[in-house]
């Protein structure tokens, strides 16, 4: 005999009644973690998780069988079973194209998106009041083979100092895997184009205080075993696991806000579904004040504009990005020849 399925319950959450069904179901089998603890985790973490995705359009990844079943990222709200009081933001794709994503205004939201099999939140940089301006600059520190996580704690350490002198607030988390993500909230007044710039100037004076250590080349082939600086998280419908995120990993594992001060001391799997709600309830958020204070990013672009003279421009734009202006040859440096590119392009 098939053994009972529990029954669905309505939950209250923010003023809405939110439907948990299938609360048994194993979303994470090597832990046994299951669609209720799922759920009660972004409960338990929601004034961490919320600041993180307010008003914010977002990317769910889901995976309604579990994370070793299918898995797919949804950009667009269905228009079947959604809630009346779900909310949505209009972003635009880089082909022009556009579509209604999730737009969290409260934990209900997330909550509903716990139910329909979301794992990971992946919020665009943006407001849903100013979709093509962000308001946070992300910086993703990103180990390359031949590197750990205590390189990518030292990279982030020298980020820290080139933010300090700007006099910027920063504040890091762990990915959920080995690499460590930085953002400082910026005016949402500039463009993608211009805000992906800043990124750029900025990753690449982190590359000069370490370049043995560090790097911006683009091409795998050029890294070596360095930590790189992935500058096209910057660029439009690149997105990256929030503040408070699970990861779709066996471990469970969760993006962790840890202070400046926690950083070299942590390890990745030290935050996961079980431990994270104890120590929010604990310390509460790290990122607490990151909304306090909003950067002007006119210094980077400065930057910018002086290392374009010195002839350091642009730098290539991710494979499905339409060719933008002044970006170089979007091609392996090794196939680059005046046979299969116009190397003056």
């Amino acid at each position: 005999m098939a053994a009972s399925r529990s029954p669905a319950e309505e939950i209250e959450i923010a003023g809405h009644s939110v439907r948990l069904s299938s609360p048994d179901k194993v979303c994470f089998p090597q832990r046994g973690y299951t669609k209720r603890d799922v759920f009660e985790y972004y409960l338990a973490v929601g004034d961490g998780i919320m600041r993180a995705l307010h008003h914010r359009p977002t990317t769910l990844q889901r995976f309604p069988d579990g994370i070793e079943g299918e898995m797919f990222f949804q950009k667009r709200l269905s228009t079947r079973g959604v809630p009346p009081w779900v909310e949505s933001a209009t972003i635009t794709f880089p082909s022009g194209r556009t579509a209604d994503e999730l737009c969290p205004a409260d934990l209900a939201h997330v909550a509903w998106a716990a139910q329909m099999g979301t794992i990971v939140f992946h919020p665009w940089p943006v407001r849903r009041d100013a979709p093509d301006h962000p308001d946070e600059l992300r910086l993703d520190l990103d180990p390359q083979p031949g590197t750990g996580f205590a390189d990518v704690v030292a990279t982030a350490g020298v980020a820290r100092q080139v933010l300090d002198e700007l006099g910027w607030a920063s504040y890091p988390k762990t990915s959920g895997g080995r690499g460590v993500h930085i953002y400082v909230r910026i005016q949402p007044k500039w463009s993608f184009v211009q805000v992906r710039r800043a990124a750029i100037a900025l990753a690449r004076e982190i590359e000069r205080r370490n370049p043995a250590g560090i790097t911006t080349s683009w091409w795998k082939e050029e890294r070596g075993e360095r930590v790189f600086l992935d500058y096209n998280q910057m660029a439009r419908d690149r997105t990256i696991a929030c503040a408070y995120s699970l990861r779709a990993n066996a471990r469970a594992t969760v993006s962790a806000p840890v202070t400046w001060s926690e950083l070299p001391a942590v390890e990745p799997d030290d935050f996961d579904l079980r431990t994270v709600p104890a120590r929010f309830a604990r310390i509460g958020d790290p990122h607490a004040a990151i909304d306090d204070v909003a950067h002007d990013i006119t210094p980077l672009l400065e930057w910018s504009a002086r290392d374009e003279r010195a002839g350091a421009g642009d730098l290539p734009y991710p494979p499905d990005h339409p060719k933008m202006p002044g970006e170089p040859p979007r091609v392996q440096p090794s196939k680059l020849n005046p046979a299969n590119w116009d190397v003056t392009e």
